[in-house]
């Protein structure tokens, strides 16, 4: 039988250590699975939390920074660690749906060529009940390395809940761990990687993981240039260090690079458009269905949007932000159409073999 071993990193997270544990072991029956907690120097009750879980758990096992390593090298400790056929990483806040890890294993049992597999991820605020997970698969999906990677610089994201990932631990070590130079994004730059090496399994139907929502996410300090400046890092770097093993990088890149360019003059537009249209339906809908956002300088994401794709100073919405003038009625037309194709991308990689 294959196994599975599972690395959880934790930071002040020791109050959610005793679900998350329970989710890859209590949850996933018929799956062989052990678990290292590693607290990277908590400055709470965390690691006793950790001890007295494994104390319990003959599953479990645990290690305790001195001084605090930082995610990257916690997630490579984990990596160092990992010894099953299998690994994942987990973090404290989350947990894996009933069967996740079972599901997970069979894909890569039957598909030697698959790398790593992923699935859905429930979103879920903290204090909000669990919804009842989907566990009734409906097969699998195994994407051509290539086919995934082209797919992702057409979209210009990552569409990857890192809880939903289970990754062949010996292609893991063979492709390299995560990438300290690219902290806030090396979850992404590691799968981009992978791809470009094997192929990538998806389960359908069904959800693998729970991600909990609260003000202590690494990504809720992040604005949206920010958020674009790192996601297009990544992209340069998997071609320039990997282009060797990528068909047709120069229209993979211009690809990716419009696509950024238009995210950030939608972004431009929102943010000029906010105090005009606040409390109107087309307000809500510019601003993401009034979610505060960070104050963004207007004239950083035009900027960003130039050096991604000159081409953009020809577009009408571009020409109105950049000249100051308030936007017009075809400015926000474009800003609704741009929504709505966003909209329906997402909703067509997201939710494709449903």
């Amino acid at each position: 039988m294959s196994t599975v071993s599972v690395f959880i990193p934790c930071y002040r997270y020791g109050h959610f250590l005793e679900a998350a544990v329970s989710s890859v072991i209590d949850d996933q029956p018929g799956v062989d699975v052990r678990v290292l907690i590693i607290d990277d120097a908590s400055p709470d009750g965390s690691a006793a939390v950790a001890k007295e879980i494994a104390s319990r758990r003959p599953e479990v096992e645990v290690v305790v920074h001195d001084f605090n390593r930082g995610n990257i090298a916690t997630f490579n400790e984990g990596l160092e660690w990992a010894d099953g056929d299998y690994c994942m990483l987990l973090s404290a806040d989350d947990r894996a749906t009933p069967g996740a890890l079972g599901r997970a294993r069979d894909l890569l049992d039957a598909h030697p060529e698959v790398g790593f597999v992923y699935g859905h991820a429930c979103w879920v605020p903290d204090g909000v009940p669990l919804p009842m997970a989907r566990t009734r698969s409906r097969g699998w999906y195994v994407w051509p390395g290539q086919r995934w990677l082209e797919h992702c610089y057409r979209q210009a994201e990552n569409p990857i809940s890192t809880p939903t990932t289970v990754v062949r631990t010996s292609f893991h070590r063979e492709v390299g761990g995560y990438d300290a130079q690219l902290s806030k994004a090396a979850d992404m730059e590691l799968f981009m990687r992978m791809a470009a090496h094997a192929d990538v399994g998806f389960v359908r139907g069904v959800d693998q993981a729970y991600y909990r929502l609260h003000g202590d996410n690494m990504s809720m300090d992040v604005t949206e240039l920010m958020d674009l400046r790192q996601r297009r890092s990544v992209f340069e770097v998997v071609i320039e260090r990997h282009g060797d093993r990528i068909a047709d990088t120069h229209r993979l890149s211009d690809m990716v690079h419009r696509q950024l360019a238009r995210e950030a003059l939608w972004a431009a537009g929102r943010v000029s458009g906010r105090g005009r249209l606040r409390g109107s339906e087309v307000g809500r809908v510019l601003t993401g269905g009034g979610v505060p956002e960070p104050e963004q300088d207007i004239d950083e994401l035009l900027e960003f949007a130039v050096d991604c794709w000159p081409a953009v100073e020809q577009v009408r919405l571009y020409r109105t932000l950049s000249s100051g003038r308030r936007l017009g009625p075809g400015d926000v037309q474009f800003l609704l159409h741009q929504k709505g194709q966003w909209w329906l991308r997402r909703r067509r990689w997201n939710h494709r073999g449903v």
